[in-house]
């Protein structure tokens, strides 16, 4: 994991000091510029530290980087709260135990969903909802969100995972109509959890997978993290016709993601009523 981290945390500064424009940062232009990012010695004056310092940390040589070095650094490069909570989080996880200890990484996501939680599926009914792992897996739903989505495409493998029906399957495209901003999401929620599943097979696997859909690999090596909170989705369903859902994402204690699909607005709060009602209708014929 150390050798994973200190990549994880080099790559992630080259990044955004290399996409952040000395306009961004409030330094002026002198010049002709071989590249539109920072150089190494203009961040390295914006935060205060040393050119070497800085270049030890973009090549992963430096495994202890000081609280505040790491806040300096993460303002310097005008990151959001949430990449700034991710950054410390990569600088924690590099430092020698025991702040190790305090980010827990051994084990593999777990994909039982507990009872309780099955039980809160049902109870939130008809309101479509379901559970998502650490990894974008699909791991149970209620009978609302499976009616909603079967249309979609959302559970056709028999493993079903959001970020694989994002970026692989062509219905996504067509569904989503801000399909960009969905393939964003997904990727920022697979960077969240690379710090701690970053080395397990599952999650190399699915990565790998991935980055051979430039859409994806573009969105990777960018290292942008912006975490989970209520949104508008908007959806084009075979049945239903335009959806306006807000979705509202409850993490569990043990990583996993109970996600509601709530209707935006009356319009679309008819059509999911009638869709179930049609789909229980026909069911009850069958």
């Amino acid at each position: 994991m150390g050798v994973a981290v200190r990549g994880e945390l080099a790559e992630f500064l080259r990044s955004h000091r290399e996409r952040l424009t000395p306009e961004a940062a409030g330094l002026p232009l002198f010049g002709r510029r071989r590249t539109p990012g920072l150089r190494r010695e203009e961040l390295a004056t914006l935060a205060g530290v040393s050119i070497d310092y800085l270049v030890r940390l973009e090549q992963g040589r430096d495994t202890n980087p000081s609280p505040a070095v790491v806040m300096a650094i993460a303002d310097a490069l005008r990151l959001s709260d949430d990449e700034k909570r991710h950054f410390a989080l990569l600088a924690l996880k590099t430092n020698a135990a025991p702040f190790g200890e305090l980010c827990p990484s051994h084990g593999a996501p777990s994909n039982e969903v507990r009872a309780t939680l099955r039980t809160l599926l049902d109870r939130v009914n008809p309101t479509p909802a379901f559970v998502a792992g650490r990894l974008s897996d699909v791991l149970a739903w209620n009978e609302s969100w499976r009616t909603l989505v079967t249309p979609l495409g959302i559970l056709d493998e028999e493993h079903p995972n959001l970020a694989r029906y994002i970026f692989l399957n062509p219905a996504a495209r067509h569904v989503m109509s801000d399909w960009a901003g969905a393939a964003d999401g997904q990727t920022s929620v697979l960077r969240a959890a690379h710090p701690r599943w970053g080395s397990d097979p599952q999650f190399v696997g699915l990565i790998d997978e991935l980055r051979a859909v430039p859409e994806f690999a573009k969105r990777w090596e960018a290292h942008t993290i912006s975490l989970r909170r209520p949104r508008v989705a908007r959806l084009v369903h075979p049945d239903a016709g335009q959806l306006a859902l807000t979705l509202e994402t409850l993490t569990t204690e043990d990583d996993q993601h109970l996600q509601t699909w709530l209707p935006y607005d009356e319009t679309t709060e008819v059509a999911i009523r009638t869709l179930l009602a049609t789909s229980l209708r026909i069911v009850r014929r069958a």
